[in-house]
């Protein structure tokens, strides 16, 4: 409860300063998190990412039950950037180079989707899309973010493990 009630402010706080213009939100799934997470915290003018859950019927789901498969949800990262550093196009570029968008994934909650919050990013989505041949990648509207469990945040900072189930593959010029 601790953990939802620090992440829901600590969630309000940078919504607010996204609203007020200075920094822009990014919903990604690529499989599993932990991998898109430690590529995301490399990239310049990333100012956070939390790793959670969407697109499922459930509130406040846990990693279980969206690994059970009956929630609907994928494992998504929130990606908090700053637009004066980085664009949304790159955000989505680097984001489409560090997983295979052409590669089914194997159970419904590593599944690929671009979470748009405007119309423009639905459009940028679209249009990087249409680069890559065969892409599976879903774009769809952003419903409520659910922060995993904290033991998933910054998951190989936390082990000092590697990612295994990604790698970066340059798919753009």
């Amino acid at each position: 409860m601790k953990k939802a009630i620090f992440f829901f402010f600590l969630t309000l706080q940078l919504h607010a300063m996204a609203l007020e213009g200075e920094y822009e939100r990014a919903l990604l799934a690529g499989g599993c998190f932990w991998g898109v997470e430690h590529y995301f915290k490399q990239l310049p003018g990333v100012i956070r990412t939390t790793v959670g859950y969407t697109g499922g019927s459930v509130a406040d789901p846990t990693y279980q039950e969206v690994c059970s498969g009956t929630t609907g949800h994928l494992e998504v990262i929130e990606v908090l950037f700053d637009p004066k550093q980085v664009s949304y196009e790159t955000v989505l570029k680097e984001f489409l180079e560090i997983h295979d968008p052409t590669q089914p994934h194997v159970g419904s909650q590593y599944r690929s989707a671009i979470f748009y919050l405007t119309a423009e990013q639905k459009e940028t989505a679209q249009k990087l899309l249409a680069l890559l041949n065969r892409a599976v990648t879903e774009v769809r509207p952003a419903g409520p973010f659910y922060p995993a469990e904290e033991y998933h945040q910054d998951y190989y900072t936390k082990t000092g493990r590697q990612p295994y189930c990604h790698r970066k593959v340059k798919r753009f010029p």
